[in-house]
């Protein structure tokens, strides 16, 4: 029993620690720049002489991979899911599934290797023949959806998965197909443990760094084209962390300020995957 209560509250103080070793220099980050100017500019350039702070082309660079992420892993992942729990046999799941999961294993700066020198170049540019820059968002986004894919399928398969048979059963009794009981008795049924997955997605995308910091670039810009290359959040706190920059100086204190905007955001999307979980949760 003790040790259980060790347990919590090291993970209670961790968070706490966290919190306090990014606000503390935030504010002193924020005693200089307003808030306003921080969350509405759009010139980031932190390490010029003439320094700007606004912090809106590290967000839409983060919003953009993000986006291309979601639009790929959600229908592959819920595709995945709807095979491994309705169609596939216990001999072809046994086998599918630890295999999918073998992707989340894969360190993400192979994943960034793998955008810069096959998705990029090979992928969009040879094959599909899409002039994409060197570094761009659209190859970072893709493969940082493949990254997300083994979340949202293995969480969605294991929602899908705790339906009872009986309500499966109920539905091809009334002539109900496969396909026609999977969309309109087990996907409502599994809702709330399909939502949670798709937000840990979410989650994942927004905060992943390496490659985003490798596939996406370095130059913090307005993307307004996905053929373009961005910098995200985590991409330039990457960056930025080498040591370059003398403690608690300006400089230094923006990447608390970039962080504690990414707390909050991871935060935000936290708190509407436990809403969405409460609200739509099916108990059998």
């Amino acid at each position: 029993m003790g040790f259980l209560v060790v347990a919590a509250g090291v993970s209670i103080l961790t968070t706490i620690g966290i919190v306090v070793s990014l606000l503390l220099p935030a504010i002193q980050f924020f005693r200089e720049v307003s808030i306003t100017e921080f969350l509405t500019g759009t010139s980031w350039t932190p390490r010029f002489q003439d320094p700007t702070f606004g912090v809106l082309p590290l967000i839409t660079g983060t919003m953009w991979t993000t986006a291309i992420a979601l639009s790929v892993s959600i229908p592959i992942g819920l595709g995945a899911a709807i095979y491994l729990s309705e169609y596939a046999s216990t001999r072809t799941r046994k086998f599918f599934k630890p295999t999918l999961e073998l992707l989340a294993g894969v360190p993400s700066v192979v994943y960034g290797l793998f955008a810069v020198t096959f998705v990029g170049p090979v992928v969009l540019k040879e094959w599909l023949g899409i002039e994409v820059a060197t570094f761009s968002v659209l190859a970072a986004g893709l493969v940082l959806g493949v990254m997300i894919i083994p979340t949202v399928a293995s969480l969605a398969e294991d929602a899908m998965s705790a339906v009872p048979r009986a309500l499966r059963e109920a539905s091809y009794g009334l002539g109900a197909n496969r396909m026609r009981t999977v969309l309109r008795v087990v996907f409502p049924a599994a809702v709330s443990g399909i939502a949670a997955a798709i937000v840990l997605g979410l989650s994942r995308a927004v905060g992943e760094t390496m490659i985003v910091a490798m596939a996406a670039g370095s130059q913090a810009k307005m993307v307004t084209d996905p053929l373009e290359g961005g910098q995200t959040m985590t991409g330039f706190i990457a960056s930025a962390a080498l040591g370059d920059s003398v403690q608690g100086s300006l400089q230094y204190n923006t990447l608390f300020a970039v962080g504690l905007t990414l707390f909050v955001l991871t935060l935000i999307i936290n708190i509407i995957s436990i809403r969405l979980v409460n609200r739509f949760r099916e108990i059998y």
